[in-house]
């Protein structure tokens, strides 16, 4: 609890308006999708002057510091594990330049990520990374989870478009990482360090992001399989043939029968599995990239292939993997999502796994997969009050992770550490590495007061 004086001290720095105490204000900060702690106060900067006195007051008292974004995460990132002050960075939202001549946005972390997806497409430029909720995350979150989506087996994640960043350190000094040039390499890499640190470093107050053109034309196709394991295997040939799509996404039967139930899509309902496939580039290419994608689908027995008409066509297919997750939280009081990664061609060992580890846990496991880069997202509805289906899930969990690491895989692909996964962290990371890591953390935070209680 923070004592009346340093409460009168940010409010009179901030405003009242901009520095919430009641009830009601402080649990709707208080969490994300996985879990829930309250903070003791919420501050939302205009400026990255008012971030850094902030900062300064809290390191100077020792005051845990939680920044956030839209809280769209999966795995407790932005939640104050240790009460203190939420730092939520959503009225600092502008977009400050959009240059096609020099490839590059500068935007505020609160800025919504499709919205400068818009703003960049309307001067014929592109900014790639896609995250699920890009209709409503922020570019800040992204930059500090390093977020991904569908299109990254092709363009990359949220890092691969970092040119720089301004933050400002737990001592309320304003730093300035990288910059505006497409090639830069004096000295350590902090703006990819910053990347990903899920708010554990600094707090970002301005990104500066790579633009490429915007591609010319695209082909989805949506194609059904009488078989996961048929697949999981067109999958891992599409991509060792060099075929690059935009994005290649799988759903398992029962995803999709839950999605088509509610929404009422169209969907293969027979299918064991679907694919999503999507290339694009220059017009005159993309129709032959499409083809030989649907000739490796032929060949692995797809018995129904469909290719978008139009680009509505083409949304109404996308519609289906960016919110059919939604419709599984009806059928329990809460879902869990993972996503475990493996190599491209571990992918159909992996699906194997997972049927496996379901059968002896009598408990049904969706599948929904980037599966482009490997990126596996088992889900799992549940009732948390019920205990002998949360022990189940938390053994599921362990196992998942398990067979991840055993295929050569990793904890997350995009979701993060966050506290959701700090218990499994020694399956990956050796003390030595752990030891760097706090090493690193240390030097920019000696008082410890950026998201404590995470991963570090």
């Amino acid at each position: 609890m923070l004592n009346k004086s340093i409460l009168n001290e940010l409010q009179d720095l901030v405003g009242k308006d901009r520095c919430l105490t009641a009830p009601e204000d402080l649990m709707v900060y208080s969490h994300d999708v996985f879990c829930q702690s309250k903070p003791d106060v919420v501050i939302l900067p205009t400026t990255t002057e008012e971030v850094s006195r902030i900062l300064k007051i809290a390191n100077r008292e020792k005051i845990p510091v939680t920044p956030r974004g839209s809280a769209t995460g999966l795995s407790g990132m932005c939640v104050p594990a240790q009460g203190g002050i939420v730092m939520a960075m959503s009225k600092m939202n502008k977009i400050l330049e959009v240059n096609p001549e020099d490839r590059l946005a500068i935007a505020e972390p609160g800025v919504i990520t499709n919205d400068l997806q818009v703003a960049v497409e309307a001067v014929g430029s592109f900014y790639p990374p896609d995250p699920a909720s890009q209709t409503i995350c922020q570019l800040g979150g992204n930059v500090a989870t390093n977020a991904g989506g569908p299109r990254c087996v092709k363009y990359g994640v949220t890092r691969d478009y970092l040119l720089g960043l301004e933050a400002v350190l737990p001592s309320g000094e304003v730093v300035k990482a990288g910059g505006r040039p497409i090639k830069n390499v004096t000295g350590y890499d902090v703006t990819r360090l910053l990347c990903g640190s899920e708010g554990t470093l600094a707090v970002i107050t301005k990104i500066i992001v790579k633009l490429i053109a915007k591609p010319e034309a695209r082909r989805t196709l949506l194609v059904a399989f009488r078989s996961i394991d048929d697949a999981s295997t067109t999958v891992s040939r599409i991509m060792a043939a060099g075929i690059v799509p935009r994005a290649l996404e799988l759903m398992d039967q029962r995803y999709i029968r839950n999605c088509e139930n509610m929404y009422h899509l169209g969907l293969p309902t027979d299918a064991a599995a679907m694919l999503i496939i999507e290339v694009d580039g220059f017009a005159e290419t993309v129709d032959r990239q499409a083809n030989i994608a649907r000739e490796f689908c032929e060949n692995e027995g797809a018995f129904d292939i469909r290719l978008a008409q139009t680009e509505a066509e083409a949304d109404r297919m996308w519609y289906a993997r960016k919110i059919g997750s939604v419709a599984l939280y009806r059928l329990s009081k809460t879902m869990v999502t993972e996503d475990a990664t493996v190599p491209i061609s571990q992918i159909p060992a992996m699906v194997r796994r997972l049927n496996e580890i379901e059968k002896k846990y009598n408990m049904v496991i969706y599948l929904l997969a980037h599966a482009g880069d490997g990126n596996m997202h088992p889900l799992m509805t549940y009732d948390p009050g019920n205990k002998d289906e949360a022990e189940r899930v938390d053994n599921i969990i362990r196992e998942i992770f398990e067979a991840s690491i055993a295929l050569g895989g990793t904890l997350t692909g995009e979701h993060g550490i966050g506290l959701a996964k700090k218990p499994f962290m020694h399956l990956e990371i050796s003390p030595a590495e752990l030891d760097l890591w706090k090493n690193i953390k240390k030097s920019f935070d000696p008082k410890g007061i950026m998201n404590p209680g995470k991963f570090v």
